[in-house]
C-alpha cells in the first residue's frame, strides 16, 4: 500500500536583497507541515549555518533513530518485554568532497534501553536485529546503519 507524505519548506533567510550575492542571504528555513509546530532550521555549521538550529543532517539522523526506537518499542511490546525508558545518542559519520558535495558514510545508534527487572536480555538484544527489515527510514538510506545497545533494569 502506498502512502503519501507532505512537508512544506519555507525559506526565512532573505535579508532584504534576496540572493543578490552569496553572502547576502541566510541559509535558514522552517519546516512548516500544516497542523504541526514549525521547526526552525539552518544549514550545517561547517557551512556557516546556525549551530543552535536543526540542519538536514540532524533531521535525517534523528529520523533514523526515532524510527528504530518506535519499532523497538512495538516489537518489545509484542514480545512481552516491558520497556520503561529509551534514549538514543546516534552518531552519523559524513564526508565532504572537494566542491562541497557531502554524504553520510554510516550511522551508529546507541540506544540505552531500560527494561523491567527480569526481562529476557537475549530477546531484548535480538529485537534490534529485526528492525532494519521494517524501519521505513533505515530501509530508505544508502549507508550502513549499526547499533550498540546498552540495557539497564528497573524494579
Amino acid at each position: 500500500m502506498q502512502h503519501d507524505y507532505y512537508s512544506r519548506i519555507v525559506w526565512t533567510g532573505n535579508r532584504g536583497a534576496g540572493t543578490s550575492g552569496y553572502r547576502a542571504y541566510e541559509r535558514t528555513w522552517d519546516v512548516a507541515v500544516p497542523g504541526k509546530e514549525a521547526i526552525h532550521c539552518s544549514n550545517d555549521p561547517l557551512l556557516g549555518g546556525d549551530p543552535a538550529k536543526m540542519n538536514p543532517e540532524d533531521l535525517l539522523l534523528s529520523a533514523l533513530s526515532a524510527c528504530h526506537m518506535l519499532w523497538y518499542l512495538h516489537f518489545a511490546s509484542d514480545a512481552g518485554l516491558v520497556v520503561t525508558a529509551y534514549e538514543d545518542r546516534p552518531v552519523g559519520i559524513g564526508e565532504v568532497e572537494k566542491g562541497g558535495a557531502g554524504r553520510f558514510l554510516s550511522a551508529t545508534l546507541h540506544p540505552r534501553v531500560t527494561l523491567k527487572h527480569g526481562a529476557d536480555l537475549q530477546t531484548a538484544t535480538e529485537i534490534h536485529d529485526r528492525i532494519h527489515t521494517v524501519c521505513f527510514i533505515a530501509r530508505s538510506v544508502n549507508f550502513p546503519v549499526s547499533y550498540e545497545p546498552q540495557f539497564h533494569f528497573t524494579e
